[in-house]
C-alpha cells in the first residue's frame, strides 16, 4: 500500500505561518493528501552551567510542542485529520532540508510568505541555491491573503 502525500507545513510564532497552514490543510484535504507540521527549535547558546542550558533546552522543546498541539488541533478543524508534527533541532534551513530530503511521501514544503518585506531565510534558502536539490515542490504562501482567497486557490 502506497503512503499518501504529505504537505508539510512549517511553523512557528508568525501569523504567515498560519496562513501557509490554512492552505495546506484546504490543499491537503481536496487531494486526498497527509498534513505534517515541524517546527525547529534552535539549539540554546552555550553555557558554562550545563544544567542551566539543558533546562533552556527542555523549555524551548516543550513550548515548541504546545505550539504544534494548538496549530493541529487548528488544522484538524480545517482539514478533518489530525496531522503529524515534527519538532527538529538545530539551524532551521538545515533541519528542514534534511527531513524533507529524507522522507520520499513529502510531495510540498509548504512555508508562509510575510505580506511586506524581504523574503525570510526560510524562503531565501529553499528558494536559492538549493531549490534544485530538493524531492519536492515549495509553495510559498502570502502571508495577505484572506480566508476567501485562499479557499478558491486549494
Amino acid at each position: 500500500m502506497e503512503t499518501a502525500p504529505t504537505y508539510l507545513v512549517v511553523i512557528d510564532q508568525s501569523a504567515e505561518s498560519r496562513v501557509a497552514l490554512r492552505f495546506a490543510a484546504l490543499r491537503a484535504g481536496h487531494v486526498g493528501a497527509r498534513l505534517a507540521l515541524v517546527h525547529v527549535v534552535a539549539p540554546p547558546e552555550f553555557m558554562q552551567w550545563g544544567g542551566v542550558q539543558e533546562a533552556m533546552a527542555a523549555e524551548a522543546e516543550a513550548e515548541a510542542g504546545a505550539l504544534l498541539v494548538a496549530v493541529a488541533d487548528e488544522a484538524e478543524t480545517l482539514a478533518g485529520v489530525r496531522p503529524t508534527t515534527f519538532i527538529l533541532k538545530g539551524d532551521a534551513a538545515p533541519a528542514i532540508f534534511d527531513h524533507v530530503r529524507s522522507d520520499a511521501t513529502v510531495r510540498a514544503l509548504v512555508l508562509g510568505a510575510a505580506p511586506r518585506g524581504a523574503p525570510g531565510p526560510l524562503i531565501s534558502f529553499f528558494t536559492g541555491e538549493r531549490a534544485g536539490q530538493l524531492p519536492c515542490v515549495v509553495i510559498i504562501v502570502p502571508g495577505g491573503l484572506d480566508a476567501d482567497r485562499l479557499e478558491s486557490l486549494t
